[in-house]
């Protein structure tokens, strides 16, 4: 299942928690893991702490689909 995350997430774009979750067919605590045992692993990072939903001074806020709280990940060039 981490493949197959990892697959969605190389395809690009923003992705919500729940979006992942409904896609693999999961819960969203399981994708919340999934990133962090893919962080650990070294294929994420994390972007600037929690995402607190304050969009007007985010520097990524126009690449965001989050909005509504939560980490922020991004894929880390291998």
């Amino acid at each position: 299942m981490l493949n197959r995350l990892l697959e969605l997430l190389w395809a690009g774009g923003t992705h919500r928690i729940a979006d992942l979750a409904h896609e693999l067919e999961t819960t969203p605590a399981l994708v919340e893991m999934m990133l962090e045992d893919l962080g650990q692993m070294g294929y994420l990072k994390r972007v600037g702490g929690e995402c607190g939903g304050g969009c007007g001074g985010c520097s990524l806020a126009r690449l965001c689909s989050v909005g509504s709280g939560g980490q922020v990940w991004a894929l880390v060039e291998r």
